[in-house]
């Protein structure tokens, strides 16, 4: 059945993503009217993450912002599939990098990375980065269940010397890395919620005291990597810009949670400058503290 469905589905992905532009996105305003207006794809979770991170907006903010982020999802949506085809000049034309110098600093200095980020803007075309620079790229990713489907995402990040690696299998094969003198940036989304008997640490996240993933900070402090935020804008539709933000250079010298907290900080500050770019329809506060 998985072959059966891939076999049926991949001809339709293929042919959205040779769209042009133009009409891509015209693809993406048909989504959002199916998405949000017919089926209502997870309305209800996402009108309660608003109401509980932004008690004080009116009904009129709230639904403006709900309106934003459908027609951002289905961007993001076309955009993903998009990169299937898209050429390395036009992605590199579409996401920019602001100061790559903070990476280039570090590679100077033989140091690999930690790059944690949030569901945030977009991180579907952050991949390109591995064509500005020489550390090795992995991204820890939850495998897709359709084994066939789950080979052509990896093999769609490949292109670009990055590596998708699951939560499993990600301390082995950084250590070995490590070991082995291998250079190589990590990617992390570490802004969701973790499995509330798996938290080690707890704090406030848009006001709500929430569980709160470590792992990055840790691994960090285990195999002596820099930490490094990455910001991104949207500059306009399928235009966007990141800006590098230092975490910790040297993560040992810093006292536990405190690179995790500082992290979050970031991904609130974004939250609150343009809540429509953030994943709201993930359940983040499902774990919150009655």
């Amino acid at each position: 059945m998985q072959l059966i469905a891939y076999i049926l589905i991949y001809p339709f992905l293929w042919i959205i993503s040779i769209l042009p532009f133009r009409l891509l996105y015209a693809f993406s305003d048909c989504l959002y009217i199916l998405l949000y207006q017919i089926i209502g794809y997870r309305k209800k979770v996402v009108r309660e993450n608003l109401d509980l991170v932004f008690p004080n907006k009116s009904e009129v903010e709230k639904k403006l912002i709900m309106k934003r982020f459908y027609h951002h999802l289905c961007d993001m949506m076309v955009e993903s599939i998009k990169s299937m085809t898209i050429s390395e000049a036009e992605m590199k034309k579409r996401y920019q990098f602001k100061n790559l110098d903070i990476i280039h600093e570090l590679e100077k200095k033989n140091k690999s990375i930690i790059l944690m980020c949030a569901h945030y803007g977009s991180w579907e075309w952050i991949f390109i980065l591995q064509t500005y620079i020489n550390h090795k790229g992995y991204a820890i990713y939850k495998r897709i269940r359709n084994k066939h489907f789950d080979k052509l995402i990896k093999g769609i990040r490949a292109k670009y010397n990055s590596h998708l690696i699951t939560t499993k299998e990600t301390i082995p094969i950084l250590t070995r890395a490590s070991r082995n003198g291998e250079l190589t940036i990590n990617g992390f989304a570490s802004d969701q919620s973790p499995k509330k008997k798996k938290a080690f640490h707890w704090n406030e996240f848009m006001g709500i005291n929430v569980p709160i993933h470590t792992g990055a900070e840790m691994l960090a402090k285990r195999l002596d990597m820099s930490v490094i935020f990455f910001r991104v804008k949207r500059i306009k539709r399928g235009y966007y810009e990141t800006t590098f933000e230092m975490l910790a250079e040297n993560a040992k010298e810093f006292k536990d949670y405190e690179i995790t907290d500082a992290f979050m900080k970031r991904v609130e500050d974004q939250i609150y400058e343009a809540p429509e770019y953030y994943l709201w329809t993930h359940k983040r506060w499902k774990h919150r503290e009655k």
